[in-house]
Formats: C-alpha cells, structure tokens, sequence
C-alpha cells in the first residue's frame, strides 16, 4: 500500500516536471536571450549619444534608466512564462513606486533640477559659475547634485533643485570679461590729468585686450574723492591678476 503510494506521488511529480519542463526551457531561453539583447542595446545606445556628442552625466543617466527598465520587463516576461501571475505583481511594484516617490519628494526635485540642468546646459564641468551665494569651479554635475571647488579650496555641494531655479552667473560661457574698477583720487589733483595717467595704465597692460577698447571715465563726484571708472576687457583666466595689478599701478597716481 505504502509503495503504491510512493509510486503514485513519484509519477505525479515526474509528469508534473515533465509538463512543467518546456516552460523552464523556454523561460531560460529568454532570460539568456534578453541578457544579451541588453548588452547589445547599451551599446548601440551609447554609441549613438556618444556621436551626437551629448554630455557625459547624461549618457550615463540615460543608460541606466533604458537598462533598468529593459531588466525589468525582462523579469516580469521570464516569471509569466513560468506561469506566475504578474497582475498582482506589478500593482504591487506600482505601489511601492507610490510610495517611495512620496517619501522622497524633495529628491525628486532635486532629480528633475538636475535634468534640466543636462538637458538645457547653463554650465558644464569646468565652467567657473555664482549660484546660491558660492562661487567656484564645476567639478561634477550628478543627477542629484552638482559639485564646485571654491577658491579657498572648499568642495561644495549644491542641491539641483534649487540650482536650476535660481539665477546662475556663468563666468566661462564667453572667453573675455571686463573688469569694472574705481579709483578715486582727491579734489585737489588735476582731473584731465590723472584720466591721462589712467589711461595710460589700462592701455600699457600686456593683458589687457585692444578690442573692446578700455575706458576711463569720472564715474563719481563725492563728498571727498574724485571717483573715477575704469573697464578693461580680458580673458577670463587673467581676470584677478589684471584687476589687481591695474589698482596697484594706480596707486601712483592717486593723492588724497
């Protein structure tokens, strides 16, 4: 009786298995298929954005979204040919994405800033920008955050969300600066004078471009002083050395 059982258990399962098999194979079949098919898709895909000379940050972004998402409808077909149910597993995946969406609302900001930031460009690594009362230099510009080096070679991390709605000065999207100066001078000293002196200050820098011209002008009458204006076109790398040389060479001429 106890064989006839064992006998009957054993034929149930290997028909079972027998039955079952065709569906393991195949679903095997398309795990291993759809696990090449990705590797080739990731790099059809990023050479195509490699040759269209898209950003870095966004390539990677990019991929990782299209990749994810592939694995996953690869997992939900690998179990529904296995025979597992995938309606109540996708409403289950759609509420965990509920879920953590509302959780992390402000990372999601942060996200979308970031997105606009690669997307429309208003700075790219290397760029010197002024943003949220900093100014330095982008090191990295993550999905997240964006990365600068100050000058006093501090790293800072600013959030992308208030990033991309705020106002942003980008100092290296144009290749030349001007340089606004004030160099006051007493009552005393002849004007026509010491606009000559200046002038021949800004105009005798090495540094300092012809094109546009410089300009020296009385920018002020104070209480005290003659105050007066000085622009000076330079490259953006000069823009430091050339300001604080011109202030220095017009010490010579000021008298208070």
């Amino acid at each position: 009786m106890e064989v006839t059982n064992v006998s009957n258990v054993f034929n149930r399962y290997f028909n079972f298995l027998i039955d079952y098999s065709p569906r393991v194979v195949s679903a095997l079949l398309i795990l291993f298929i759809g696990i090449w098919a990705i590797k080739i898709l990731r790099k059809v895909v990023e050479r195509i954005m490699i040759k269209r000379e898209l950003e870095p940050t966004l390539i990677q972004f990019t991929l990782d979204i299209l990749i994810w998402g592939v694995r996953i409808l690869l997992f939900v077909t690998v179990i529904s040919r296995l025979g597992v149910e995938t309606s109540s597993f996708v409403a289950i995946l759609g509420a965990i994405g509920l879920a953590v969406g509302m959780s992390l609302q402000g990372s999601l900001s942060n996200f979308a800033g970031g997105m606009l930031i690669i997307m429309f460009k208003p700075f790219k690594v290397g760029d010197t920008i002024e943003a949220q009362g900093e100014t330095g230099k982008v090191l990295e510009i993550h999905i997240f955050t964006t990365k600068i080096l100050t000058a006093q070679n501090q790293v800072i991390f600013i959030p992308n969300g208030a990033l991309s709605n705020s106002k942003i000065k980008n100092y290296s999207e144009k290749n030349m600066r001007r340089s606004d100066l004030i160099v006051r001078t007493g009552y005393d000293s002849d004007i026509k004078v010491t606009k000559a002196q200046l002038e021949t200050i800004v105009k005798n820098h090495p540094k300092v471009l012809k094109s546009p011209a410089p300009e020296v002008f009385v920018h002020e009458l104070g209480e005290t002083t003659v105050n007066f204006g000085l622009r000076v076109w330079v490259k953006n790398a000069d823009y430091a050395k050339v300001s604080s040389d011109i202030l220095e060479e017009s010490k010579g001429v000021v008298k208070l």
